[in-house]
């Protein structure tokens, strides 16, 4: 089965984040929510599972399964997303607040292509 292109970009996406997130963590630290322990470590983390899912969506033998992963991977990111839109609406940045704000609806096709990967139909 080919690679479909919502889940090749999925992929590149999910390897360059992933990779963000471990050589330069600290860009992602004003992200997270307070209830969440062990930003540093939680940061790092999810940098391993994104390159993870990258991985598994680039393979047709594991491509269902991290359809699955990625899914919960953007769900679980998401209150970061949320925080991050919530701050720059209280800062003067408006680049800042493109960038929050911008993000946001891009979640809805990203989870729409881990979705369809983790059925088989993409």
């Amino acid at each position: 089965m080919s690679l479909a292109r919502s889940t090749k970009f999925l992929a590149l996406g999910f390897a360059a984040s992933g990779v963000v997130h471990l050589v330069k963590p600290e860009v992602y630290e004003p992200l997270m929510p307070t209830w969440v322990p062990a930003h540093r470590e939680v940061i790092l983390g999810s940098g391993v599972a994104e390159l993870a899912c990258a991985a598994g969506l680039a393979l047709p033998a594991t491509r269902r399964l991290a359809g699955w992963a990625s899914a919960f991977l953007l769900l679980g990111v998401y209150p970061g997303n949320l925080k991050m839109a919530a701050d720059a609406s209280r800062s003067n940045n408006t680049p800042f607040k493109v960038a929050a704000f911008g993000r946001l609806p891009f979640q809805i096709p990203m989870i729409r292509a881990a979705l369809r990967a983790a059925r088989g139909t993409a």
